[in-house]
């Protein structure tokens, strides 16, 4: 019987196909990347003193990468090494982009199989779909390798030099990348447009109308003054980001104009001037590719990009959904007649129309051989039949996935659009019209099941209301037709800043300028944010004044590498690279050394001026009268020259950068220090406690003497206390933080409750472990301490995942058995005792029982013993040496 080994990405999807394949394959994960570009502390020293040296690149000779398998990866090569003696043929299963291709080469290269060797691409995990890609293994797309090579090396040479510039000019921790820059010039560029933006004030009319005969006499519709003296009212569209009006043919009402005109119809007569109707018809939009899966989620599930991806990836490996990095919106024959089917059976035979919708992407580079985002089989299931194997952010995306894949083949949603305009003249002899528009849907099609959300408008008077489905409806009326009018009133408006960038819109614009490609819009995304070059308030976007600093050395020095079409014109090289029309070494000599046929400079010439660079001027932002804001060693400040002295202060963290007026800085120079409150003396120290406002927040702090060498105790205050209210006793409890919680018994570590940065923690040796409250930090106990540490650890601010499967109760421990998907694949718990599923079982066949079975025997075994090399005696002095130990033999050498 032949033996297959069979390797993929993920211990999840090894798992789930594992359980497709049967027991003449043997399933293994990879983990991900075995090998990369290591950096130049990681080499052998050998390696290190040669050309490789820098950048683990070779630049000087056709710039050849040096690999390494990385330190994590060892062991599980090594394991698929085992594997491999005892198998006849290897299939390399990993993911079917270009980041999945190189991983297949990299696997290739290091395993150097003497067993025949076939590519697969699971573009959905079912029966049927790994069925279709056993029947149609490829070789390997070195095309699509070289452009995934040519990306990372590029991206080692731009990120290594360039963040070595900003570390020195910039500060410690900071970095430039080749997209991370652009996207932060995206954020920068709009809060400097925030910044600059001046609002505009106008004003229109309401009033409610009601016909006065017909068969809708006395039915009543709200209408707005559209214009006055047969110019159109001005709205928000109409001004600037100066607040200047930029169009000639609109009538800007102000104030005085807009009361002595609603002054002047009190007593006007009004009748229905024109009635004008419409056809309306939408098509649906096409189903979800990777970066409108991302919006969407973003808008309609409050996911982040990264969250929205990791949802996204667990829902494919499970088999649920197609491969979630796809820029192609083409769905499969059938997958075409999956959807029809189904939305014929679930609103009828008129639900969709008479031909396939066909569906192709914009972009002249997607990969047209994957498919969009979709449920995964040939037959959709519904998501009511999943409430019980998915659950929380799981279900909701799935179900919006679901819902958009049967909509892009479904029917236009059809209606009617009418506009009534209601006519009168003043006391004052202005001839106004009054407007109102409503869409009636005589068939809603594709919106019966789904409807596209939009990002937030940006002028108030655009609100981007959708069609309603026959619910409500305008009066019958004529032309010439008398109306009664009430409830006129002037309205103001003023027009809104260019909106921030939440993460979808973020995302979108990267689409849009071609900036990056698909399968990176989440981690890119994610890099600006973890490193604190931009922060998220209320879903938005908010850059700090680090990310301005980054971005004006950029500018300043390095214009071309954050110049959005340079940018874009990178990425469709790359691009050629991946369509076999250029070579990755002559792109890269480029880009690296420059052309003599192209006026761009080569990086290693940007690079050469880099001394000239004023480190305090890139750090400095003038606000306005003398006033700058700069970039300091501990966080941003406001400084400015009083008679010959320099002022600064802090800017809190909380104030964006468009709210940092000339206004705001005086008052932050006013309040510098913060009100100091004194509250009494410590009733042990003696010493005297008083309360501050401080940079990162009010805090209490004991008051030394002058002579003191000891560092101040100090402590933040709760979030639920007040700076002007607290009281001696609580700033003593607060100040007696961390406190000892208890000691585990197990392992006999010390558990202490603290208030950080972040929030209230527990800290165990180096486990730290987030709680809920800070309230917690003063009442909770060892006990509740240690339920919490039983539980499998996660990120901060993520929350729990949901079970792959429930099992029952258990005998012994009383508490429900689950099985979760953890970071080293899948493992049964009781919420006290975890072990992880056999190799060769599965989630799907494991039931009560054998989990009883297993959680039984980890108990028996009790916690494993961490093994702890033995400490090194010294030998002691003048003491005979020891005899010799018998000579090693030599070590064959190598053929």
């Amino acid at each position: 019987m032949t033996r297959k080994l069979v390797i993929v990405e993920s211990p999840t999807k090894a798992g789930t196909i594992g359980g497709y394949l049967g027991d003449d394959y043997d399933v293994v994960s990879s983990v991900g990347h075995i090998r990369d570009i290591p950096e130049p502390r990681e080499m052998p020293v050998e390696v290190k003193k040669g050309p490789f040296g820098k950048y683990g690149v070779d630049v000087d000779n056709g710039f050849e990468p040096y690999y390494q398998v990385s330190v994590r990866a060892k062991k599980t090569v090594a394991d698929i090494k085992r594997r491999l003696k005892d198998a006849d043929e290897l299939y390399l299963a990993t993911d079917e982009d270009r980041e999945g291709e190189a991983i297949a080469w990299h696997l290739l290269e290091v395993l150097k199989p003497k067993v025949p060797v076939k590519r697969l691409a699971f573009h959905e995990i079912t029966r049927e779909g790994i069925e279709r890609a056993m029947a149609a293994p490829r070789d390997i797309d070195m095309e699509m390798v070289e452009a995934q090579e040519t990306r990372r090396i590029l991206d080692r040479l731009y990120g290594w030099d360039m963040s070595d510039v900003m570390r020195r000019k910039v500060g410690q921790g900071s970095s430039a990348g080749r997209v991370q820059s652009v996207a932060l010039r995206l954020v920068v560029d709009r809060e400097k447009e925030r910044m600059a933006f001046q609002s505009a004030e106008y004003w229109d009319l309401t009033a409610t109308f009601a016909a006065k005969a017909g068969p809708d006499a006395g039915t009543k519709f709200a209408a707005k003054l559209a214009k006055v003296d047969g110019a159109r009212v001005a709205s928000g569209k109409d001004f600037d980001d100066r607040g200047v009006l930029t169009s000639d043919k609109a009538h800007h009402l102000t104030a005085g104009a807009a009361g002595a005109l609603a002054a002047g119809l009190a007593n006007a007569d009004f009748s229905v001037v024109n009635v004008a109707s419409k056809p309306y018809k939408k098509r649906p939009v096409a189903p979800f590719i990777t970066s409108s899966l991302i919006q969407e989620s973003s808008r309609k599930l409050s996911l982040g990009a990264r969250q929205a991806m990791g949802v996204a990836q667990a829902l494919y490996q499970q088999g649920y959904i197609t491969y979630m990095r796809s820029d192609s919106p083409t769905l499969s024959s059938e997958a075409i007649k999956a959807a029809r089917s189904q939305a014929i059976d679930l609103f009828g035979s008129d639900a969709v129309p008479t031909s396939p919708r066909i569906y192709a992407s914009a972009d002249s580079n997607a990969q047209e051989a994957h498919e969009a985002i979709r449920p995964s089989g040939d037959k959709f299931r519904t998501p009511e039949s999943l409430r019980t194997q998915l659950r929380g952010d799981e279900f909701r995306m799935y179900e919006m996935i679901w819902k958009r894949t049967l909509a892009s083949q479904m029917s236009d949603a059809v209606g009617t659009t009418s506009t009534i305009t209601i006519g009168a003249k003043s006391s004052a002899g202005h001839a106004v019209e009054f407007t109102k528009s409503g869409t009636i849907l005589t068939s809603p099609g594709f919106r019966a099941l789904y409807i596209e959300t939009t990002e937030a408008k940006r002028y108030e008077d655009e609100d981007g209301k959708q069609p309603s489905d026959g619910d409500s409806r305008l009066p019958q009326v004529a032309e010439g037709d008398g109306v009664d009018a009430s409830d006129l009133e002037p309205i103001t408006h003023a027009t809104n800043p260019p909106p921030r960038f939440t993460q979808g819109a973020m995302i979108k614009e990267l689409e849009d300028r071609k900036l990056g490609r698909p399968s990176t819009y989440a981690s890119t995304v994610d890099t600006i944010i973890s490193r604190g070059y931009v922060s998220i308030v209320r879903r938005n976007l908010v850059p700090t004044w680090l990310a301005f600093s980054i971005v004006g050395l950029l500018e300043e020095h390095f214009p071309s590498l954050v110049d959005y079409g340079f940018t874009a014109d990178m990425e469709a090289g790359l691009d050629r690279i991946a369509a076999g029309d250029r070579a990755m070494k002559d792109w890269l000599q480029e880009f690296y050394f420059g052309s003599p046929n192209v006026e761009q400079q080569g990086l290693r010439e940007l690079l050469e001026n880099m001394g000239e660079i004023d480190a305090r001027a890139i750090n400095t932002f003038m606000i306005g009268d003398g006033i700058a804001a700069r970039n300091g060693r501990y966080g941003p400040y406001v400084e400015r020259e009083v008679d010959g002295e320099q002022q600064r202060a802090s800017i809190p963290e909380d104030l964006a950068p468009d709210e940092l007026t000339v206004a705001k800085a005086e008052e932050l120079f006013a309040n510098q220090g913060g009100d100091e409150r004194e509250l009494g003396s410590h009733p042990e120290t003696g010493r005297t406690i008083v309360a501050k406002a401080g940079r990162f927040g009010p805090y209490v702090t004991e008051v030394l003497p002058e002579d003191s060498k000891d560092r101040p105790k100090t402590a933040s205050l709760f979030k639920s206390m007040q700076l002007e209210t607290i009281g001696l006793d609580d700033a003593v409890v607060l100040m007696s933080l961390p406190r000892v919680v208890g000691v585990d018994p197990e392992d006999n570590t010390e558990i202490t409750a603290q208030n950080g940065r972040y929030g209230p923690y527990l800290k165990k040796g180096t486990d730290s472990r987030t709680i809920d409250s800070e309230d917690q930090l003063l009442d909770i106990t060892l006990d509740e301490a240690l339920a919490i540490y039983a539980q499998p650890k996660r990120g901060r601010g993520r929350t729990a995942a949901p079970p792959l499967k429930e099992l029952g109760t258990d005998p012994a421990s009383e508490k429900p058995i689950v099985i979760k998907a953890g970071r080293f694949g899948e493992y049964i718990t009781d919420g006290e005792t975890n072990v992880t599923i056999p190799r060769g079982e599965t989630v799907d066949e494991m039931n009560h029982e054998r989990a009883v079975e297993l959680l039984a025997d980890k108990r028996a075994k009790g916690p494993a013993k961490k093994k702890r090399a033995p400490a090194k005696k010294k030998a002691p002095a003048k003491k005979p040496a020891a005899k010799k130990a018998p000579a090693k033999k030599a070590a064959p050498k190598k053929k």
